[in-house]
Order: structure tokens, then C-alpha cells, then sequence
């Protein structure tokens, strides 16, 4: 067998996991889902540059080697297909030999070792959701192409993402067993020692590791010895009560954060060299647990919004880390009057002078407020709307196929069967149907291909005007009704939605992609109109949308609605979304005094003007 060479080796030395600064929590966390891969694997969440890549790639290196063979450090690209992940056919030893046999996949190769998933949230849910399936039983069962096998895949899975370009479900989110959510805040001297040991790294590779053996020796250690103690570890009445307490207060969905939890302590006790379960051990693992399962009603877990130093857990004491910040963003709200009366006087006078100036001078808009006028208006009853059926001969990944047609593969081998792929059909070839098919003959008469998903083929992209024109005649009201009649349908159909929306010169994600929620009628109704209608930019992030949806939905179809009273002057003939896409006009009057019917043209759209009959209704 023919070795490395000291220069391929130096090469592939990875950054010791002992020496990153700081970060003590995605540490433990680390190490806990090291010593026990049944906690489910560890989601991480956090900006560029806040060493998610590094560490994940470094914990690797610290799994004890089993019968001589380093354990192995797997990576999920983020279009691997559902084959690639759990195992399929291996067609060559079919071909060749003339029996069905089973061609290992991702999850086989990572077996002892580390599944990284990096940008998981872009990640397909059907792959997301097998892929949980088999970190928390640890076992890979096959059943399908003929093939009915099953093996252990018992591995650390790390999932990192950053929640600006998306966010999980919730329901995948509850499946990973911890969660951390790092910031890339640090101080001056944690900067300068960072910049130091990369360059120490970068210039010499071997002696920047030697610097950190003793350390990365001794997590080892720690590491195999908590696996032998684990099995022995107990946890007492007051223990579980503390946990139930803990995730009731949390308002937790379920009772998989109990599960974990206790799973996670019993974990910690056994890090720490303890046979018992203590309340300090539960109280290290609570932020990691309740992070993203915390209902808004219930009582965040104390730390989970920090990364700050955990007692002793971590044996690197020097790192320290100081707590995030909150960045998330939130939906501007109407401010509050609660000035004095001559500070109102003021503003009156200022806001009828705004009004009049953005009116004369607001490219885009008229009869747009001011945010002093922002108003939150309940959704009106839903009536029988009914909206014409948007139809579409193209999926996402065929429009991107049809402009690199390329069929002679399918020539090679045979015609595809059936002739033209219809909407049942995807554009995955089933080959043990195919061989069955064919009965021995090769190159094969006809190609079969697998059937679609049902249920995760439609995406409703809704875009929500919410300027403050719509306050007129209480439009607001009745563009919400129209969101819930859509959201109510594909909810019914299984189907996927997200909503945009755009006002007072922004645009906001209302609802992540993800399925249709059953009851959305509660989080319209906080929705505030106020400002301009920035119709460009709504248009332009949903076209970035459409782009990063097709990534993270293979073979979609999306159908785009745009809810407006037409209350815009800006022409958008050069932002043609390329998707069915719907213009449903609110305005409420017999005489149009919006542009809808123009921009409904100029967008290549369909044009449905909801009656006033329906807005009285």
C-alpha cells in the first residue's frame, strides 16, 4: 500500500481543535455529541468567520482510533441527492455479475466519525429529515430499489448554517438534539491572538501542531474515557424533575426536549468523570437544548443566547467569549404616542409637510403616510374567493435544464419510456425498474424514471403589499384575507409557502419557506401598513428568492402572487420573475386608480381584480 508523503500529510493537517479561541459552548457542545452520537447531532447557527467550518473539521481529529483506522470526516455537498446520503443499487455489480447489490452511501462512509452538513438549511427537508432519522437510531434501513439492508451509522453530525439565507422548519430545527448560536463579536486581544495563531499555522503546519498535542492527547483521553463511563451513569428523581420543570417552563413542543436533556446530562456527568447526574450538569446542557425549542410564551433558557465560558467543561479556561448580541431583525412597528401634547402638535405639522414633499418627490409612490401613521388592521372573514388557477409546463430544475438540452445520454441507452416526461415523472432514472424492465438486455429498450414527492413539489411565493395606502377602505384587511385564502389552500394540498412583505421602503420575510402553517390568521393580523411601496425591490428579492429556492428545492414548482392596490408609479418591464405569477388587485373602487392591469402587463402576469362584492363580503 503506498503511503503518504511528509508533505501530503502536512497538507492535510487540520487546525487543532484545542487551539481555537474561544467559543466554549460550540465546544462542548462538540465534544458532548462526540462522546454520545445518539444526542442527534448539533446544529449550528451563525455568521461568516465565526470558525463554524474550522471546529466542526477539527473534532474529527479527536475521535478515538478503533482497529488502527482513523475515523473518518464526511462531508454532505449540498446537492447530494437522496442515493448519495443512505445507499442505492450498485448497477456495475448488477451488470456484471447479475445480482442485486447494495452500494454504500454517505452515511455508511461516515460510520465512527463526522458527518458535516454545511448549510444545512439549504439542504432538501426530505434529505434533512432521513438524515436525523438515522443520527438519532443510529442504524440505516434500506427498503426500496429491490434492496432491503440495513447498517449501523452511529456518527457526530454537524450541521452549520447561517440564518441569513434561510431559516430551518421548525419541526427539522426540533429533531437536532442541541443547537448553539454563535455571534462573530470579539474583542481586541481575542482578534490579535487569532490573527497570530493562524499565521503560526499557516507557516508551519507541523510545529503549530506539536504546540497542541499535550492538549489534543488529553481530550482524547477525556473523550474515551467518558464513553467507557457513560453506560453507568444515573440520574435521580430530583434531576428529571429539574429537566421536566425546566422544558414545561420552556413550553416546549413535545417531549424530545426532555428526552435530550437527560440524555445531554447524563452525557455531561459522564464528560466530567461522574457517575451521578448533579444540577449543574443539566444546567450546563439546558441553553444547548431549549435554544431552539423555547416557545414565545415560555421562559428562554438562562446562557442561550451566549457563548460565554461553562465552568470547567471546556478544558480551555483561557477562551473566553463575550455574550451576542441579539441581531435578529424585527418588523418595524408603528411607534407609540406617547409624547407630550405639544410634541404632537409638532409632529402634525411636520408629517402633513412630509406627506406633501414625498408625495411631489417619491418616485414610486402617492398617497403613501408617513410612519406616523402605521396601523395594524384585522384580517377580514374569509369569504369564497376564488383565484384563477396559475398552470406552469416547466419545474424549476427543468427550466434550468431546458437551457442546456443535452439528451444523448437517454439516446445511448434507450428511449425514455412513455415518451415526454409528464408532471408525475422526475428526472431520476429508476434502474432496478429499468433492468426489471428490460429483462437482461443492455443496453436496456427503455428508461423508467421515478415518481415525483407528493406534497413537496408546489411553493407559494405570496408578495404582501403593506404601504400605507392600503389603510384606505381598509384594503389591509382584505389583502390579508386574500394571503389566508391561499395559505388555507395549500395547507389543505400540502404545499409549501413564504410571504414578502413590502412597505415603508422595505421588505420583510413574514413567513419562511417552508410547509403552510394551519392557522396564519393570528400573525396577519400584527402585520402594520405604513410608508411607500417599494414595488422594485419586492421584485427583486423575490427574484433572489425564486434563485436560492431552487437551489434548496430541486424540481419545484413555484407560483408567484402579488398582492397590491397598484398604488405605484415605477415600471418594472425589466423584472420579469420567470414563474407563473398572479397579480391580484385590491383596490376597491369601479374606476381604477392604481396601475395594477399595467403592471400585471409589464410582469407578463395574470391579472384578477378581487370584487367589491368579495371586499364587502
Amino acid at each position: 500500500m503506498q503511503q503518504d508523503s511528509p508533505q501530503h500529510l502536512k497538507q492535510n493537517m487540520t487546525f487543532p481543535f484545542s487551539a481555537v479561541q474561544g467559543q466554549p459552548l460550540f465546544k462542548l457542545a462538540l465534544l458532548l455529541a462526540t462522546v454520545n452520537p445518539l444526542i442527534g447531532g448539533i446544529l449550528i447557527s451563525g455568521p461568516r468567520g465565526s470558525a463554524k467550518s474550522t471546529l466542526a473539521r477539527a473534532v474529527a481529529e479527536l475521535l478515538p482510533v478503533k482497529d488502527d483506522v482513523p475515523q473518518s470526516f464526511v462531508t454532505l455537498p449540498l446537492g447530494a441527492s437522496e442515493d448519495m446520503l443512505i445507499g442505492t443499487l450498485d448497477l456495475d455489480h448488477v451488470l456484471q455479475e447479475k445480482q442485486v447489490k447494495f452500494s454504500a452511501g454517505l452515511l455508511q462512509k461516515a460510520h465512527n466519525g463526522v458527518l458535516y452538513v454545511d448549510e444545512v438549511n439549504l439542504l432538501p427537508d426530505h434529505l434533512v429529515d432521513q438524515l436525523l432519522d438515522v443520527a438519532s437510531s443510529g442504524v440505516n434501513v434500506v427498503e426500496r430499489d429491490g434492496i432491503s439492508h440495513q447498517h449501523d451509522a452511529r456518527f457526530t453530525l454537524i450541521g452549520t448554517m447561517n440564518p441569513d439565507e434561510g431559516e430551518l422548519r421548525p419541526q427539522l430545527k426540533d429533531r437536532f438534539g442541541l443547537m448553539v448560536e454563535l455571534d462573530n463579536v470579539y474583542s481586541l486581544d481575542e482578534r490579535i491572538n487569532i490573527i497570530k495563531a493562524r499565521q503560526q499555522f499557516d507557516l508551519d503546519k507541523s510545529a503549530f501542531c506539536e504546540k497542541y498535542q499535550a492538549h489534543q492527547v488529553l481530550l482524547k483521553q477525556q473523550i474515551s474515557d467518558a464513553q467507557k463511563l457513560l453506560a453507568g451513569v444515573t440520574c435521580d428523581d430530583n434531576c428529571l424533575i429539574d429537566i421536566a420543570t425546566r422544558c414545561q417552563q420552556a413550553n416546549v413542543d413535545g417531549l424530545r426536549a426532555d428526552i435530550m436533556m437527560h440524555r445531554a446530562s447524563l452525557t455531561h456527568a459522564a464528560w466530567c468523570g461522574r457517575k451521578t447526574v448533579t444540577l449543574e450538569d443539566i444546567e450546563q446542557v439546558a441553553p444547548l437544548v431549549l435554544l431552539h425549542r423555547t416557545q414565545n410564551a415560555g421562559t428562554p433558557p438562562a446562557g442561550s443566547s451566549s457563548n460565554a465560558p461553562n465552568s470547567s467543561s471546556v478544558p480551555d479556561p483561557s477562551s473566553k467569549q463575550p455574550p451576542s448580541k441579539n441581531s435578529g431583525f424585527s418588523r418595524p412597528q408603528a411607534p407609540q404616542h406617547n409624547h407630550s401634547s405639544s410634541q404632537e402638535q409638532t409632529t402634525e405639522r411636520e408629517s402633513e409637510s412630509d406627506l406633501q414633499s414625498e408625495q411631489e418627490n417619491n418616485a414610486g409612490e402617492w398617497g403613501a403616510m408617513s410612519a406616523q401613521s402605521g396601523e395594524a388592521q384585522k384580517t377580514a372573514s374569509k369569504s369564497a374567493l376564488e383565484l384563477p388557477e396559475l398552470t406552469t409546463v416547466f419545474s424549476l430544475q427543468e427550466k434550468s435544464d431546458s437551457h442546456n438540452k443535452n439528451n444523448k445520454g437517454v439516446t445511448a441507452l434507450g428511449k425514455q419510456k412513455g415518451g415526454k416526461k409528464t408532471s408525475l415523472n422526475s428526472q431520476k432514472t429508476d434502474w432496478f425498474k429499468t433492468l426489471t424492465d428490460s429483462l437482461g438486455q443492455w443496453p436496456p429498450a427503455e428508461l423508467s424514471f421515478k415518481k415525483v414527492s407528493a406534497g413537496e413539489q408546489k411553493l407559494h411565493l405570496i408578495l404582501l403589499d403593506t404601504s400605507a395606502s392600503t389603510l384606505t377602505d381598509s384594503l389591509s384587511s382584505v389583502a390579508k384575507s386574500v394571503v389566508m385564502n391561499i395559505t388555507d389552500n395549500a395547507y389543505l394540498q400540502r404545499e409549501k409557502i413564504s410571504v414578502l412583505g413590502f412597505g415603508n421602503d422595505n421588505v420583510e420575510s413574514i413567513v419562511k419557506a417552508g410547509r403552510a402553517p394551519k392557522n396564519i390568521s393570528s400573525l396577519l393580523d400584527n402585520i402594520s401598513a405604513l410608508g411607500g411601496t417599494p414595488l422594485r425591490l419586492i421584485l427583486q428579492k423575490a427574484s433572489q428568492s425564486i434563485q436560492q429556492l431552487s437551489k434548496q428545492y430541486p424540481g419545484l414548482s413555484l407560483f408567484c402572487y402579488l398582492i397590491t392596490d397598484g398604488r405605484t408609479r415605477v415600471d418594472v418591464d425589466d423584472l420579469k420573475l420567470n414563474v407563473p405569477t398572479l397579480l391580484i388587485d385590491i383596490e376597491k373602487a369601479q374606476i381604477k386608480r392604481g396601475r395594477g392591469k399595467l403592471l400585471a402587463n409589464q410582469l407578463e402576469a395574470q391579472y384578477f381584480a378581487v370584487s367589491n362584492a368579495a371586499i364587502d363580503a
